[in-house]
C-alpha cells in the first residue's frame, strides 16, 4: 500500500508538471505530455526505461509514417483506419508494441491539425520529450528497500533456526512430534523476500549483482536440503534403538541452529568432520535395524554437510 501511495504522488506530480511545461512553451495538445509521464511511470528505473524507449521509438516511427502518409493520401479517415492497419504489424515486427497507444495519439494529432509542417512535428517531438523527461527524472527516485530485505533475512534466519531445532530434538527425543508449519512458512517468506528483491535489483541499473538476492537464492537452496531430509529424521526419530550417532548429529543441529545467522560455517563443518571420523571407528552395525539407523543418519550428515558447503560458497564469494 505504502509503495501504491508512493507512485500515485510521483504520477501525480509528473503529470502537473508536464501539462505546466507544455504550457509554458505554449505547446497545442499539451496535456497529451502528462499522459506520457501516466503512461511511462513503472514500478521500477529498468522497467520505466524499457517502457520509455518503446514508447519513444513507437511514436518517432509513427510521426514520420503517419506523416508522409497522411500527406500523400489526404486526411481522410479511411487513411487513416489504412495506416493503423499497416503500422501495428510494424510495430509488432520491431517488438515495441508498447507503443502504439501514445504512437497512434501523437498521428491523431497531426491528423486534426491537418497538417505535417515543421511547427507541427516540432510540437509533438516536445510534447514527447516534455512527457519521457518527467517520467524519467519522478521516477528516478525510489523507496529503498533495505530494511524491508533485512527484516526479511531476520524472519527467515530465525525460521531455520527454529526447523534445525527441531531436528535436534527429534533426533533426542523419538515421543517428539512436529507438524513441519515452519517450512511452509519459510518458503512463503522467501517468495515475498525475492519479490522485493527483484524491485530493488532493477532500482539500480548499474550494479551488476545484488548480495541480498544471492542470498535469498542460497537460503531457497538450502530449504530444499532441510526438505529433503524431513523424512528421514522422522525414521530415525521414530526408532528406540540407542545409537550414539544419534545423540552426536542432534548435537550438531543445535548448533548449527544457534549459528545460522553466521556467515562462517568452519566450524560446524569440522564438527561434521569429527562425526563421520567416529562413524568410521564405531563397530559395524550387528542388526538390520541398526545397519539402516546407521545407514539413515548418514545420509543426514551428507545432506547437512551440503548445507553448509552451499553457505560457505556464500561467504567466501562475498570476501573477494
Amino acid at each position: 500500500m505504502i509503495g501504491m501511495g508512493y507512485r500515485t504522488i510521483k504520477t501525480a506530480i509528473g503529470a502537473g508538471l508536464a501539462i505546466w511545461l507544455t504550457s509554458l512553451f505554449d505547446l497545442e495538445f499539451g496535456s497529451f505530455a502528462a499522459i506520457i509521464v501516466i503512461m511511462c511511470i513503472e514500478k521500477t528505473k529498468r522497467k520505466t526505461l524499457h517502457s520509455i524507449q518503446k514508447k519513444f521509438f513507437a511514436s518517432l516511427l509513427s510521426l514520420i509514417l503517419g506523416s508522409i502518409f497522411f500527406e500523400v493520401l489526404g486526411y481522410h479517415p479511411i487513411v487513416l483506419t489504412l495506416f493503423i492497419l499497416l503500422f501495428v504489424p510494424i510495430l509488432m515486427k520491431v517488438r515495441i508494441q508498447e507503443g502504439l497507444v501514445t504512437s497512434i495519439v501523437i498521428i491523431l494529432h497531426i491528423y486534426t491539425v491537418r497538417e505535417a509542417n515543421l511547427e507541427n512535428l516540432l510540437n509533438e517531438l516536445y510534447i514527447i520529450f516534455i512527457g519521457i523527461g518527467i517520467a524519467v527524472l519522478v521516477n528516478s527516485i525510489m523507496p529503498s528497500f533495505k530494511k524491508e530485505i533485512e527484516k526479511y533475512k531476520t524472519e527467515i534466519e530465525n525460521k531455520f533456526s527454529v526447523i534445525l531445532y527441531q531436528f535436534s530434538i527429534l533426533l533426542k527425543d523419538n515421543e517428539q512430534k512436529w507438524d513441519r508449519k515452519e517450512l511452509v512458512e519459510v518458503e512463503n517468506i522467501l517468495n515475498q523476500a525475492k519479490n522485493i528483491t527483484i524491485q530493488d535489483v532493477e532500482n539500480h541499473l548499474l550494479r551488476k549483482e545484488n548480495k541480498d538476492y544471492y542470498y535469498l537464492e542460497m537460503r531457497e537452496d538450502q530449504l530444499e536440503i532441510l526438505k529433503q531430509m524431513v523424512d528421514t529424521l522422522s525414521i530415525v526419530s521414530s526408532s528406540e534403538l540407542d545409537v550414539k550417532q544419534k545423540g552426536m548429529l542432534a548435537n550438531i543441529f543445535q548448533y548449527i541452529s544457534e549459528h545460522v545467522d553466521s556467515g562462517d560455517t568452519t566450524i560446524a563443518l569440522e564438527l561434521l568432520e569429527e562425526y563421520e571420523e567416529s562413524i568410521r571407528e564405531t563397530e559395524l552395525p550387528k542388526t538390520r535395524e541398526e545397519f539402516e539407523i546407521r545407514a539413515n543418519l548418514f545420509y543426514l550428515n551428507f545432506e547437512i554437510k551440503n548445507y553448509l558447503i552451499i553457505k560457505q560458497d556464500i561467504y567466501n564469494r562475498s570476501k573477494l
